[in-house]
């Protein structure tokens, strides 16, 4: 086999161990997975989450690896479909933005349902985190453009990053590494519609799939099946199919001196990423000028011209659900401003109807600019201008949100954030019990781990 691209990640993925992480790196990978399981039991009671695991128990087989928060026992690909599901149904876990998004922790169940298979430590899936995350975010820096703007989802990224997360809990070999890789990058190219438009559970189930499909490449290759070798660079590989401008480099240059992981943001709201910092923007002008939503006659948003095609188009000033309204920046704006905050209760039934939005949400209008365009991803520029019925002009400029490695989420912010999330369905003993257990399980096998995350 020939120095591929694929086969210089693998040797990296391979040769990876617990004690070449430096611990401020250990450290972001549990606070990821903290905020994970929080996410997954914020989402117990939505509707996608609740039909796929029907689904899922009605298909039964053998009972591998837990589901979070419920306790159901199920064959590991399948724990891992329903598990990153859960983790993003909310639009609430983590992002990185550079060519293209992603939000690399769906890939962590790609390690836990795994490892409490094979029961594997702790230790070994912190590993497999720091890999997912390693390789998701170089991938989101490799096209340019990016894959999104070219119309496809970031999925089609995901599908080569699953299966080196799986295969560093199963112990492959670098040429079973390699042929995992390939075996997934083979089928999971996913087109962008799930994100445009008018949404639906495809928006939070497309990438949690190509990481299910991660694992069963994995577990392929394990037992000898052959994929892809030149999965990038080959002929009608991965380039060949999606058009030129790449930054191979990225893929693989200064492995190991520093760690992606460092780099990705956290979420202080249960929306698309691209809102953040304009609804930071917002609550801050109405805050602290104690300003109510039915004194404002005009809001414009200066925002990036992708951020105008993604959350200001149409569909997105009648939100009929809670996939299109967390994407609508429109209805997120227009929520803030009533509700002086953002939750996951932002996007119930009730809050959907609420006629006070049809009194602000047709004041909200975007407002495309070429020079923040020149600043993303480095910086998410946001100009929010708010014109009052009495004349008055109040404007808020930011250049990133609360979460963004720049202002990092504090301990005690995420452990508040895990609290309202979970506090639908967890006492507080079992929040303190899961909270314990998360920052202190590189001394834990996988399944000890799983059994604590269950209610």
């Amino acid at each position: 086999m020939t120095d591929v691209i694929s086969r210089r990640i693998a040797r990296f993925a391979v040769n990876l161990t617990y004690e070449d992480l430096p611990e401020e790196v250990v450290g972001q990978a549990k606070r990821f997975m903290y905020d994970s399981v929080g996410c997954a039991l914020g989402s117990m009671k939505t509707r996608d989450v609740n039909i796929m695991r029907d689904l899922l128990l009605e298909m039964k087989g053998e009972p591998e690896s837990t589901v979070l928060g419920f306790g159901d026992k199920l064959p590991a690909v399948n724990s891992t479909l329903l598990n990153s599901l859960m983790i993003r149904a909310l639009d609430y876990n983590d992002i990185y933005w550079k060519e293209d998004p992603s939000h690399p922790s769906d890939l962590i169940p790609a390690a836990l349902g795994l490892a409490e298979k094979v029961n594997a430590s702790m230790k070994d899936v912190i590993v497999a985190i720091v890999l997912a995350y390693e390789f998701e975010q170089r991938l989101c820096e490799w096209a340019k453009p990016g894959v999104r703007e070219r119309k496809w989802h970031h999925a089609t990224l995901t599908q080569l990053v699953s299966p080196i997360a799986a295969g560093k809990i199963l112990g492959l070999t670098e040429d079973q590494m390699v042929h995992a890789i390939g075996i997934n990058g083979s089928h999971n190219h996913t087109i962008g519609c799930p994100t445009a438009g008018k949404l639906t559970m495809m928006k939070n189930t497309v990438d949690p799939m190509a990481v299910q499909s991660g694992v069963f490449a994995a577990l392929m290759a394990q037992k000898g099946y052959t994929g892809t070798e030149a999965i990038f660079e080959g002929k009608e590989g991965f380039q060949d199919v999606y058009g030129p401008a790449w930054d191979d480099a990225v893929l693989t240059e200064g492995l190991g001196k520093s760690y992606r992981i460092m780099e990705c943001s956290m979420k202080a709201f249960p929306t698309e990423a691209l809102t953040h910092t304009h609804l930071s923007a917002a609550i801050k002008i109405v805050t602290e000028n104690d300003i109510s939503y039915d004194q404002i006659s005009e809001v414009v948003i200066t925002t990036i011209a992708r951020a105008c095609d993604i959350l200001f188009d149409p569909h997105k000033y009648r939100p009929e659900s809670r996939e299109t309204a967390d994407h609508s920046l429109p209805y997120c704006i227009a929520r803030a401003l009533i509700d002086t905050q953002i939750t996951t209760e932002s996007f119930s039934d009730e809050k959907l109807k609420d006629p006070r939005l049809w009194e602000v949400i047709d004041k909200i209008k975007g407002e495309a600019s070429v020079e923040f365009e020149k600043m993303f991803p480095a910086k998410q520029p946001s100009n929010v201008k708010i014109t009052l019925t009495d004349g008055r002009v109040f404007e808020q400029y930011l250049e990133y949100p609360k979460g963004d490695p720049r202002e990092p989420m504090t301990i005690e912010d995420l452990k508040n954030k895990f609290t309202a999330l979970a506090k639908p369905v967890a006492d507080e003993a079992k929040i303190s019990k899961i909270t314990q257990t998360v920052f202190s399980c590189e001394m834990m096998s996988a399944r000890a781990f799983m059994c604590e995350m269950t209610l």
